[in-house]
This record gives C-alpha cells, sequence and structure tokens, in this order.
C-alpha cells in the first residue's frame, strides 16, 4: 500500500480535502466511462498545477510512428496510441474579472470528490477563497450517459459566499489537444471546422493518418434562482470554441450551469452527417432534461449490479475494492459493438496504447461470459475471429508462411503496434490466452456453433504457428522452443519457458481435438474450412509429433517444472530478503539487473497451473506455489489474483485474503505506485475471478458447474451471481453455510464440495 486517502465505504469512491500532490492519481480514481467514450476526472475550470487531461473516444486511435535507437528488421512501424480527445468538459470561471484556480486559490477548504458507483455519477464539492479576497462555494456533478452514449452532462453550481460579485461561466469545446506520450511530438488531430448556433457549439475534427472523423458539441444553459440566464458573448478560434454567461451575482445568491456534450464518430456515421447527428444527441438530451437523464442513468445502472454484483459482509474496504473494480470494467466494456475490446487502462490513460491485449482473453472473458449474457462474449471471440487475416499477415512478416497465425501483442485493427521487441516477437503466449478463450467460451456457455463458424480457422492458424516455432533439439530429442518472454516479462529472451511449451502442446492437441469434431458432427464446415486452409493430415500428423514430444524444463532436486531452462542458474534469493527501498524493483533497478535476478513479475508456471487446473494434482500445485511464490515480486497488475485463487484452492485463506485486497485495491491503494497514469482496468477482472473462482470455488468438470466455498475470517458472508448457459445462480457463502438459488424455469444439478445438489428455480438450497 502506497496510498490510504480514500474514504472507507461500500458504494462510492470518497475523497477529502484538497492535496495537490494527490490530483493526478484522482484523476485516474475518479475517472468515467460509458463504454463508447470516457474522461479522467480533470477539473471542469482551469487547473494551472500538475495535472493529466484526458479524454478518449472508443476505438479511435493514432499510428505513432515507432521510435527506437537501432531498428531492427519487423518492428511495428508503429504504436498505436489511445487518442487524447477534444475536452468538451471545459468550463472557464471568473470571478470579479479573476480565473478561478484551485492551485493560485488562497484556502482550499471543504473539498469532497465522490464517485457513486451505484449510481454512476461523480460530483465535487469546495469552498475557495480566491486571490481578490472572493469566497466561492462551487458543486459539480458529471457523468456519461448509458441510455445515449454519445452524451454527457454536467451540472456545474457556484455560490458566492462573502459578498457580491461579477461571475462569468464560460463552457467551452478545445481541440487543441496533446497526448501526454507522443514518440515525435506529431499533431494527432486537424480541426476542419469551428462553429456555434444559439447554445450549441461544434467542432469537427480528424485523426491524422487514420482519419477517424470526430465532432466534439455541446450545448450550454445558465439559470439564477430558475431564470434562465442569456448567453452574452461567443467567441472561436482555430481549435476552440466558447459561450460566455456573465452575470452580478449578490452574496449567498447562486448561480447553475447546465452542459452537455460528447462526440459523434465516422465509425457510427457518415462524415458529413456528424453534425446532423450531434444536433440529434442534444435535441433527445434536451427532451429528456439533466434530471431525467441523470435518473434515467441510475436505473441503468440498477439493472447492471443486478447481475454483477457481489456482495461482501463485514469488511467495507474489500466491499469498495471489488465493486470499484466491477464498476470500471462496466465503464470501459459494455459488449455491444464487437469491433471493440478492452483496453488495459480503458478510459483512464493512454499507458502502453493499443486497445486489445491477451488479457482480454485470459482474464476478462470470464468476467462478461459471467456477468453478461453470451452475445458479449461472443463479441469478444468475433473480434479475434475478424482479425485472423491480420494475425497471419503478422506472423509472414516475421518469416512464418502456411497460413501461421501469430495474434498481436497489442493491436487497434489486428496488425501488431507494440515497440518493444523482447515482448513484442518474444511473448508469443498470447496465441495460447486466445486459443484457450475458444476452449472456455464451450465449456463456460455450453455453445458450441463459435467453434465450425468461426474458431477452428482460428486454432488452425495458432497451431500452424506453434508447429512451425517449435524446433527440434537432437541434444534433448525433444521439441524446444527458443527465444521467447513468458507472462514473466523480467525473464526476456529465455529458453523452453514452461507456460509457452505447455500452450503450445495443448493448442495443438485441443485443435486436432476440434478437428475430428467437426469432422464428425459439422461436415459442411469442416469442408469449407479444409479446402480454404488447405489443411492436409501430413501436415497434422507434423503437429502431432511436436506437441507429444514437447520439452518442458524440470528439476529433480526441487520437484518442480522450471520456468525455463537457466532459471536454477540465478541466485535464489527470496523476495523477503529485498530491503522496502528496493522496490517496486522495475522503478528502482536497472533492467540488466532484474534479467539476472530471480524475481518473477507475474505469475508465470503459476498462471499455466491456473489454466490448466485439473492438469495437475493438488500436490503438484502446492510444490509449485511454494517454490515459486516467494521469488514473486507482484509488479503486474495480473499476478495477485491468481496467487489468491491457488491459496485458497490451497486452504490457505490468510494469504488468499491478502492477495485478494492486493488485486481489489491495487489502484484505490496504489500498490504499484503508479496509479496516475491510469488505472488497471483489465486486471480488474482478475479481482472478480479471486471471489467467484477462488473464494467460491466455481468450476467447470465434466460439463458441471461445481462450487468449493471458502470464506476468510474478516467476512461475515459474501455472494454472488452467475449466468451459466442463461440460468442464473445466486451463490451466498457464510461461515456457517452455502446457499445456492436458481432463476429461470427448469431444474439443474450442481456439484458442491463434491457432491450433487439439485437447484429447484424459486427456492434457496442450503448446503
Amino acid at each position: 500500500m502506497n496510498q490510504d486517502y480514500i474514504q472507507p465505504d461500500e458504494w462510492s469512491i470518497i475523497e477529502k480535502d484538497f492535496d495537490y500532490e494527490r490530483v493526478k492519481s484522482s484523476e485516474s480514481l475518479f475517472s468515467i466511462g460509458n463504454g463508447a467514450m470516457g474522461q479522467r476526472a480533470n477539473f471542469e475550470e482551469h487547473y494551472s498545477g500538475e495535472t493529466f487531461q484526458g479524454s478518449y473516444i472508443a476505438g479511435v486511435y493514432y499510428p505513432d510512428k515507432t521510435r527506437v535507437g537501432w531498428w531492427k528488421n519487423g518492428y511495428p512501424e508503429y504504436f498505436a496510441k489511445v487518442l487524447n480527445a477534444p475536452n468538451w468538459i471545459g468550463i472557464n470561471v471568473f470571478v470579479n474579472k479573476k480565473a478561478l484556480d484551485l492551485n493560485t486559490c488562497k484556502i482550499v477548504k471543504d473539498f469532497e470528490r465522490e464517485l457513486n458507483m451505484k449510481e454512476g455519477w461523480y460530483k465535487r464539492s469546495f469552498i475557495a477563497e480566491m486571490p481578490n479576497g472572493v469566497e466561492v462555494s462551487v458543486s459539480t456533478t458529471r457523468f456519461l450517459s448509458l441510455t445515449i452514449d454519445e452524451l454527457g452532462a454536467i451540472e456545474y453550481t457556484l455560490e458566492v459566499l462573502n459578498s457580491d460579485a461579477d461571475v462569468k461561466l464560460i463552457p467551452y469545446l478545445d481541440s487543441g489537444i496533446k497526448n501526454e506520450d507522443s514518440n515525435w511530438d506529431d499533431k494527432f488531430w486537424n480541426t476542419t471546422n469551428v462553429s456555434y448556433k444559439d447554445d450549441r457549439a461544434f467542432i469537427e475534427a480528424h485523426t491524422m493518418k487514420t482519419n477517424f472523423a470526430t465532432c466534439s458539441f455541446m450545448q450550454a444553459e445558465a439559470f439564477l434562482e430558475g431564470n434562465r440566464v442569456v448567453a452574452t458573448k461567443y467567441e472561436k478560434s482555430e481549435n476552440f470554441v466558447s459561450i460566455e454567461f456573465q452575470q452580478a451575482l449578490k452574496k449567498n445568491q447562486k448561480v447553475s450551469l447546465v452542459k452537455y456534450g460528447g462526440y459523434t464518430v465516422s465509425r457510427n456515421y457518415k462524415t458529413d452527417n456528424l453534425v446532423k447527428a450531434a444536433n440529434t444527441t442534444l435535441d433527445q438530451a434536451l427532451k429528456l432534461g439533466y434530471e431525467t437523464l441523470l435518473k434515467k442513468q441510475k436505473e441503468a445502472w440498477a439493472e447492471i449490479w443486478e447481475m454483477s454484483d457481489i456482495t461482501i459482509s463485514g469488511d467495507v474496504k474489500a466491499q469498495q475494492g471489488i465493486r470499484f473494480n466491477i464498476f470500471q470494467l462496466n465503464q470501459t466494456y459494455l459488449g455491444t459493438d464487437s469491433r471493440l475490446n478492452i483496453g488495459p487502462k480503458g478510459f483512464t490513460g493512454e499507458k502502453y496504447g493499443g486497445s486489445t491485449y491477451w488479457d482480454t482473453e485470459a482474464y476478462c472473458l470470464p468476467f462478461y461470459m459471467a456477468t453478461k449474457n453470451q452475445t458479449v462474449a461472443w463479441n469478444l471471440l468475433e473480434y479475434r475471429y475478424n482479425h485472423l487475416e491480420k494475425a497471419i499477415e503478422n506472423a509472414e512478416k516475421l518469416g512464418f508462411s502456411n497460413g501461421a497465425a501469430l495474434y498481436p501483442m497489442v493491436t487497434m485493427n489486428g496488425e501488431e503496434c507494440h515497440n518493444e521487441w523482447e515482448i513484442t516477437f518474444e511473448e508469443i503466449h498470447r496465441n495460447g490466452a486466445i486459443a484457450f478463450a475458444v476452449y472456455n467460451y464451450y465449456r463456460f456457455t455450453g455453445d458450441y456453433s463459435y467453434i465450425p463458424e468461426m474458431g477452428l480457422e482460428v486454432l488452425i492458424g495458432i497451431s500452424r504457428f506453434w508447429h512451425q516455432r517449435a524446433n527440434y533439439s537432437k541434444k534433448k530429442k525433444k521439441y524446444v522452443i527458443l527465444g521467447v518472454t513468458g507472462p514473466n516479462e523480467y525473464e526476456n529472451n529465455v529458453n523452453n519457458n514452461w507456460y509457452t511449451n505447455y500452450l503450445a502442446k495443448w493448442c495443438i492437441q485441443y485443435t486436432l481435438e476440434q478437428l475430428e469434431k467437426v469432422k464428425d458432427g459439422y461436415l459442411v464446415d469442416y469442408d469449407r474450412i479444409v479446402a480454404q486452409t488447405r489443411l492436409t493430415k501430413a501436415e497434422t500428423d507434423l503437429w502431432s509429433e511436436v506437441a507429444e514430444n514437447m520439452f518442458f524444463p524440470y528439476s529433480k532436486k526441487h520437484e518442480v517444472f522450471l520456468q525455463q531452462d537457466g532459471f536454477l542458474d540465478k541466485e535464489l534469493v527470496k523476495v523477503d530478503n529485498l530491503d522496502s527501498s528496493e522496490r517496486p524493483i522495475n522503478q528502482k533497478w536497472s533492467w540488466d539487473r532484474i534479467l539476472r535476478s530471480p524475481y518473477i513479475k507475474q505469475a508465470d508456471i503459476l498462471q499455466g497451473f491456473y489454466l490448466f487446473e485439473d492438469h495437475f494434482s493438488n500436490e503438484e500445485l502446492e510444490k509449485h506455489f511454494d517454490f515459486y511464490e516467494p521469488f514473486t515480486v507482484h509488479e503486474s497488475s495480473l499476478s495477485p489474483c491468481v496467487h489468491s485463487i491457488q491459496a485458497a484452492k490451497l486452504g490457505r485463506m490468510d494469504q488468499a485474503y491478502a492477495f485478494y485486497l492486493r488485486t481489489s485495491r491495487l489502484d484505490l491503494d496504489d500498490y504499484n505506485k503508479e496509479v496516475e497514469e491510469g488505472l488497471h482496468i483489465t486486471s480488474m477482472a482478475g479481482t472478480w475471478m479471486s471471489v467467484v473462482e477462488g473464494f467460491g470455488g466455481m468450476r467447470i468438470l465434466d460439463d458441471k458447474l461445481h462450487f468449493t466455498p471458502r470464506i476468510p475470517e474478516q467476512w461475515k458472508s459474501y455472494s454472488f451471481k452467475i449466468n451459466f448457459r442463461n440460468r442464473i445462480i445466486k451463490v451466498t457463502v457464510s461461515a456457517k453455510e452455502s446457499s445456492f438459488e436458481l432463476t429461470g424455469k427448469e431444474e439443474m444439478s450442481i456439484r458442491v464440495n463434491d457432491q450433487r445438489v439439485v437447484l429447484i428455480p424459486g427456492k434457496i438450497v442450503e448446503v
């Protein structure tokens, strides 16, 4: 834990007192989104202090040309940047001609922020004494509509406390923005038109190179004691447009501004219809009004929480943590558009770039399968199928052939766009995560149709890659995979990373199984796919040879698989012997020192034991957990959740609980000292897994839903819901008993602690 200023609350993220040092961190923590757009919690009024301005539109990006000191053949030509979009939230505030700026105020008191997760709105309030001696009270509430996903709304209220004053409220749009990070300081946006009409304003702009056209829009209304205030001035320049409302206020009088804003995008409309679409959205907003829009926002979030909520009784911080994670996941992705995916920072920052990592398949898919309907999960899988040709092109650039597919480490459109060689072209295990997601989707939903329709082609491309990537070692008389990086990115360019080799073996074997299954039951699809891919038995026989003879490094002394060939050559000093001043090592040590150390960024072999748990015994899991966890620094956000699940399976509830707190409050407590850069969205799905799969012990074994419930001693009870094959099961666990309630029309049987339990709709079954 590196910060502790967020107030414990079951349904809200609350900050009290203004601190210049934590503005950027809070901008991340209080971010809002609606799946189509999002924004950091920047102040509406001007702020001259340290800030990270950020508004983002789903699917809009810029291909920033790769910048490296020494170009390597095969390098991606660009790094896809999540673009800081034109700013529509800004409201300049002047009191007696002096700008309101919390960085320059004499006193800021009664400062409070609240992100209400239950209802989906963000509020900020404060009292400030300005440099000119005028004391003002400000309250502002903001939300991004789930009902109209192109729309956001702000209500900004200012009261003068100690004197009469002349106040100006100036809402504006600004397209003269930059990203926090840029390889060449390129101009990302080109503004083509700035206009206003009545109380509306528009900025039309398009991204350079990718040419996404957008219209940023706003409408503003000001009120004094319920009466409309007429706009007094309009201004525009090359990248800016504003509407000014000026009002003389008496002491203790309030003026309010309601501002609607947002974006229309050429992904959804013809470019010449963007302003028309923006006007339509604003017409809808005005017809409904701010209060009705807010009411609909609360109703929409109530519907989301009805299915996705996890309740925890007796531990407020644990409860706050899980709801924060679930809230941010739903703000980032709602599953309605198969063109979109789940970026690692969502709408909260720009680090990493891209919109898709292996995180989606390995961590996020289970959450969305269980808390939405299967269409959402299907859309995530369809996204990868639609990028298969690009995955084949990515492999061809590296010398692979015959339809071998290497899915990108980072992508926006299927092309690889990550510019760190040791990750981009060595962290090939992401191919395995995509194949596992195909398997996991069928295992959970029972819907096999994706495999003959789309998935088998993906599996063939991936298996072709593994076959070509492995080579035969005469010395070992086995197939080896050389020069890779596993999930543990603190070991680069290693040979025979166990996790990668195991995935390769499994992927090939699973593909061969599905070929036979599709041939047997979906012959038309089988003939189509074989003809299209030109697959032969001679080729699949070669695949089998690789899978059956894959090499796995193993230590007889320690009775564990080795992360990679040279792991035991390292000086095996455990994390407990590291001074706290050395942590996190990725911020304190040179990369050379990290690579020579035994320290593990995230679960590597244990990641494989998590995915393929039924391939190994509890005794094997325990040996590997005990050997590797002491060397793990958990400096990846994806690490603590896997360890929490496995510690729970081993009955080590103290450890499981500690890892749960770390994953659930990773950002709230800033464990990795980097929250100001944005939140760790994709790992938040791991927090959900740590409750449902860890403490709840949910598994699918032999096509049946199994539970092995456990509960941390710090909790009185917890509950969650699962949408399993269109039947909703509510699970409630306490120290005394577990209960299960089925919603639906047909009864179903599950397994609880290896005992068969029959669930009848509407009846609570206690175990």
